[in-house]
């Protein structure tokens, strides 16, 4: 038998990470990375090969990723959202959106740059239609998005024997979907919206389009519904 490949999906402990972690786990040894413990001990606990890597993303140093020597698979897929005016988000705001999306994938990335280099592995970011195009009350999440986008651009670019995908999914029937909507004041409509199983079949398809290709990235939304 020839080893499985490893991947590292962060926010595997439900949502899309999850989704995404449960896509990969009949090929792939699953590291699964996030803060809630005993929801990644439960996911973990369904794959054939995975553990959970309990962390503080925003924290992540050296020692936490001290084990994993050869990666052939990162995805970014931990985010959070606040919604707001403008005239309404103070600093703290902008820095703990930018902290989580932007900072935390950069130095995830850079400590494990020399483990993905071994593999000549991959590195998927799930962005958002929000990294795309900005609307009002999103300003600071959309701003951390197209951030995100620039920093998967830069590492394309800076490691050529590393694959980088953006996957920029419209709305998911997730949790975060459901704070978003008691924001607008709207109610959950999940038919309206990509389930995680779709998005996450979109990052198999950017893993699975072969060594000859790099997909870089991929557009999905919702068959009915709004567009962003």
């Amino acid at each position: 038998m020839t080893e499985r490949p490893t991947a590292l999906v962060t926010g595997a402990s439900r949502g899309v990470g999850a989704a995404v972690a449960r896509a990969l786990g009949p090929t792939h040894h699953v590291i699964l990375g996030g803060r809630d413990e005993s929801a990644l001990a439960a996911v973990a606990a369904e794959l054939p090969d995975a553990r959970p890597w309990p962390v503080e993303l925003t924290g992540v140093t050296e020692a936490d990723v001290a084990g994993v020597e050869r990666l052939d698979l990162l995805v970014h897929s931990a985010a959070i959202t606040r919604m707001g005016l403008i005239a309404e988000q103070p600093a703290a705001v902008w820095r703990e959106m930018f902290e989580v999306n932007v900072v935390a994938v950069a130095e995830l990335t850079r400590l494990l740059l020399p483990a993905l280099r071994r593999a000549k592995g991959q590195v998927v970011c799930v962005n958002s239609g929000a990294g795309q195009r900005a609307n009002p009350h999103w300003a600071a999440y959309a701003a951390s998005k197209f951030a995100l986008k620039a920093f998967a651009d830069a590492l394309r670019q800076e490691e050529s024997e590393v694959r980088v995908t953006t996957v920029y999914p419209g709305r998911i029937a997730t949790d975060m979907q459901h704070e978003v909507r008691a924001y607008e004041g709207g109610p959950f409509e999940p038919e309206k919206y990509l389930t995680a199983e779709s998005v996450a079949r979109a990052v198999l398809a950017a893993v699975n389009a072969g060594p000859d290709a790099h997909l870089t990235e991929l557009t999905l939304r919702p068959a009915a519904g709004p567009v962003n």
